[in-house]
């Protein structure tokens, strides 16, 4: 079993969401999306390099056909978005008239996902659906939805199961939150 407390560079973190919890919150999003693709062939696409472990359990537990694409976005730099998103690769394939599910590890803000999703829909997809593990309504900027959240979160700086700081804890099974004690 993982330590409840760790430390990354100089912060302390502690457990906010064991594994299992989150295991569970996976299965409810891939039972909506089975219910929804049913018959079809989407294409997964998942923003790297978070949501890369969100996304493998994710695809596990469907139960309809999918094909598999990643895209490399950024405008984080430590524990603060920069708001500057930042394009590493993307997507160099025809996606037109196709299912697109963009899977993400979080949407805080919303800066990368509008860059992405505007990106995307010059591209002519069948249809565009966001999948994040963890959304932040409150600090959300934009009109567009998000389909389908796994867990609602406040403002806390989290790391594990692909989310990391400064490139450390994305390998961790559960989810940690900054530790003030």
């Amino acid at each position: 079993m993982e330590n409840d407390k760790i430390i990354l560079h100089d912060k302390r973190f502690k457990v906010m969401i064991p594994a299992a919890e989150i295991d569970q919150a996976v299965q409810r999003v891939a039972d909506k999306l089975n219910e929804h693709y049913a018959g079809r062939t989407p294409i997964f696409l998942g923003v790297l390099s978070g949501a890369f472990l969100f996304l493998s359990d994710l695809v596990r537990k469907t139960t309809f056909d999918s094909q598999l694409a990643f895209v490399k976005i950024s405008s984080y730099e430590g524990t603060q978005s920069t708001g500057v998103v930042k394009q590493q690769f993307g997507v160099d394939f025809d996606i037109e008239g196709r299912d697109i599910i963009v899977v993400e590890d979080i949407v805080e803000t919303g800066h990368s996902m509008n860059y992405l999703l505007d990106h995307l829909s010059k591209k002519n997809p069948r249809s565009i659906a966001i999948c994040t593990l963890f959304f932040k309504p409150e600090k959300f900027l934009y009109e567009y939805p998000i389909d389908y959240v796994a867990m609602p979160i406040g403002n806390e700086f989290i790391v594990g199961y692909g989310l990391d700081y400064d490139q450390l804890g994305r390998n961790l099974k559960q989810i940690y939150v900054i530790d003030e004690e």
